[in-house]
């Protein structure tokens, strides 16, 4: 039975808001849980959207985070295809789109991310798009197998994880495919020129063009249909389709309209929380993407995009609005899969944190671990087509003490001797 004198109310109806919710009946919550999505779609998994759904490996109900039938029988209230229009702190309390008001014991925000949109001219033609919802994907799918069958163009904004592996996707279609970046290598801001040369010969080795050291200015086209992408240096693409992969921004609003304290922009922005992960407003606690944790293990501000801080921050989070102690400190994570290439990656190392990168392996035939250490101290590290050795990794991140780089580089040095 639902005891209806407490209510916790998840505004986010993606993996972090799914997976609170569990821990909240796992933990034994008997109040009111409601889950608010802006979506019609349950709750689902973000991963399979630029990877094998998108390919058409995976099934479409295979992207849910739980069966539809999991949420009555757990007693989860839905509200989906509802808009969450304020806060009001004072009387705890959110009001909906239709006018509906909730009132809230506690509160927890994970409303996620939204793609950054290019703001060039032809934005509003047909064959322009993004990639972040299940619809996005779906669509996409049917553009790239219709770009394939026809020899078409994509050309891509962008280098980043989410344009490179549609890129890889597009390709496997037989789609034609450019990638346009402002950078010199893809990942450029992520795991630096040495590495992101390697994702270059890469794609550059299943057919995709880059043109780096440029941006979009013009998408042109003619009865609402793109023909071609220009860029800044005068370059113009064919182009039948583009995809806008620039990366994307927290969805912040509601939390800055309800006066809590933001992180600052220069540290990724986002929604700030201690290490427990609750905001300003001892009520309200934050996960997931617009999460910016004041994490112990990095010693600042960090807010991380990935599948895996989704879900391990939602069960932290919901942990924590039950009055448990929480110290939300895990080793950032993802992975990623390209053609034949599958990686993993652990930690934290910006531009600029690092200087030092060591390759453990053969870089070229794409089976090695790179580190990435500052005076010695692994910073993160990432394997391709090398396998169970995160929790070596990870291990080596968290113990924040110089190594050998030359054990570390010698695959005939096992991991865990350097610890």
């Amino acid at each position: 039975m639902v005891d209806a004198h407490r209510t916790f109310v998840i505004i986010g109806g993606g993996l972090a808001g799914a997976k609170a919710a569990e821990t909240l009946r796992a933990e034994g919550f008997s109040g009111r849980v409601i889950l608010i999505g802006d979506e019609r779609d349950h709750p689902y998994e973000r991963p399979p959207l630029s990877k094998g759904y998108l390919l058409g490996k995976d099934e479409r109900d295979s992207v849910f985070v739980h069966e539809t039938a999991w949420y009555a029988g757990a007693d989860i209230e839905l509200h989906l295809g509802q808009v969450v229009t304020s806060i009001d702190r004072a009387g705890r309390s959110v009001q909906l789109g239709d006018n509906t008001v909730v009132h809230y014991d506690k509160l927890l925000l994970a409303t996620g991310a939204e793609p950054r949109r290019l703001d060039i001219p032809g934005t509003e033609l047909v064959g322009v798009h993004h990639l972040r919802r299940l619809a996005h994907s779906e669509r996409l799918r049917g553009v790239l197998a219709a770009l394939g069958r026809d020899n078409g163009h994509l050309v891509i904004a962008g280098a980043g994880w989410i344009g490179l592996e549609i890129a890889a996707a597009a390709r496997e279609y037989g789609a034609e495919v450019t990638v346009v970046a402002p950078s010199a290598t893809p990942l450029h801001h992520v795991v630096g020129p040495e590495v992101g040369q390697i994702f270059t010969e890469l794609h550059a080795d299943h057919g995709v063009r880059f043109h780096f050291g440029a941006r979009l200015t013009e998408i042109t086209g003619q009865d609402g249909l793109v023909l071609a992408a220009r860029t800044d240096d005068g370059e113009e693409h064919p182009a039948h389709d583009v995809l806008a992969a620039i990366g994307a921004a927290p969805r912040t609003s509601l939390a800055e309209a309800a006066g809590l304290d933001m992180a600052d922009r220069t540290q990724g922005g986002g929604v700030a929380v201690d290490a427990s992960l609750r905001t300003s407003d001892p009520h309200i606690y934050a996960a997931g993407d617009i999460a910016s944790v004041d994490h112990p293990l990095f010693g600042g501000r960090l807010r991380v995009e990935h599948w895996a801080n989704a879900l391990n921050s939602g069960p932290a989070a919901a942990k924590a609005m039950l009055g448990q102690d929480v110290t939300y400190d895990r080793v950032p994570y993802f992975f990623s899969d390209q053609y034949d290439l599958g990686l993993e990656y652990s930690g934290w190392a910006p531009p600029g944190s690092y200087d030092q990168v060591v390759i453990r392996g053969d870089a070229g035939k794409r089976e090695f671990i790179a580190f990435w250490l500052k005076d010695g101290r692994v910073l993160a590290g990432m394997n391709v087509n090398v396998w169970d050795v995160t929790e070596d990794i990870q291990a080596l991140i968290r113990a924040a003490r110089p190594v050998d780089a030359d054990a570390l580089g010698d695959p005939s040095v096992p991991l865990g001797s350097l610890l």
